[in-house]
């Protein structure tokens, strides 16, 4: 801290110097406060899914009512949710790509995961599914039966969550289907990948929770479901704080420590099971990726 000496010669000066001093003053605790100031902004990148089904209508108000701090929700792929945490450009990630997520942490590029939730992964078609795949419980062969029919498959193309996994499964066909006139891409999230989907009478994979927020507005059957492989896992993760200053990690610990409060698992526990008579996410915080099987 610097020390301002101030020389006074008469009663004038003395009148000035303490007008200066007080100027000074106010000046120093101007700073002083700016500088402790608690950041009550978080940013949080999540799924569209999370967004879609509308549960983070509800669980981010109660967050905000519970601290205090003002959140920031950006609904994008999981992939592209990842980036932003790598580039230290938000606080924390709420997510659905296991494989993604344990990368990314080994990297460092986050410090906390904790399992928040889950729920699975459907092929939804139009009524009439011309490919006959209504009541198989194999994603693998059914995406077989319609590589092979060469009906309309529509991808989200975005390095979501859903799309990793699809991928997962066309390579584990040992099948690229990219270039195929048959296979198109939204490079969208999955509610407006559902309305193309219908509009074109095609298929899809998405969430369920996604599907039942959106239903009424389209034209699309359950067709596909049960397979393990379509188990869809949340983690939230709170981005290492040491990427950059503008961080906000006393936020992020804390919405961490909430989504896996008691209060937020109850609340993800009933989540639409009055509108749609069933629940959209199943809670699971306190358990590990074994106790609900693997992917």
């Amino acid at each position: 801290m610097r020390i301002i000496s101030v020389k006074i010669q008469n009663g004038e000066n003395v009148k000035r110097t303490l007008f200066v001093l007080a100027a000074l003053l106010a000046i120093v605790s101007l700073v002083a406060g700016c500088g402790t100031s608690e950041n009550t902004e978080l940013i949080l990148f999540t799924t569209t899914s999370t967004d879609n089904s509308g549960l983070l209508s509800v669980l981010v108000p109660m967050f905000e009512k519970q601290t205090g701090y003002n959140v920031k929700t950006i609904a994008v792929g999981t992939g592209a949710a990842l980036a932003m945490g790598e580039r230290g450009e938000a606080d924390v990630l709420l997510v659905h790509a296991p494989d993604s997520e344990v990368a990314f942490m080994a990297a460092g590029h986050g410090i906390e995961r904790k399992l928040v939730m889950h729920n699975d992964f459907i092929i939804v078609g139009p009524t009439s599914d011309p490919a006959g795949t209504k009541g198989m419980t194999s994603a693998m062969d059914t995406l077989q039966k319609i590589a092979d029919s060469e009906v309309i498959f529509i991808s989200r193309g975005d390095d979501s969550g859903t799309n990793k996994l699809e991928l997962k499964l066309w390579d584990a066909l040992g099948y690229d289907p990219s270039g195929q006139s048959w296979y198109q891409e939204t490079v969208q999230g999955m509610g407006a990948t559902l309305t193309i989907t219908s509009e074109k009478e095609a298929y899809t994979m998405t969430d369920r929770a996604t599907y039942l927020a959106t239903q009424e507005n389209l034209d699309l059957d359950i067709l596909v479901e049960g397979d393990p492989l379509f188990l869809n896992i949340y983690h939230v993760m709170q981005v290492n704080p040491d990427k950059t200053d503008m961080i906000n990690a006393k936020a992020a610990e804390a919405f961490v420590d909430f989504i896996i409060s008691d209060e937020a698992q109850e609340t993800i526990r009933t989540f639409g099971v009055e509108e749609f008579g069933e629940p959209l996410f199943f809670p699971d915080a306190n358990k590990t990726e074994a106790d609900l099987g693997s992917i």
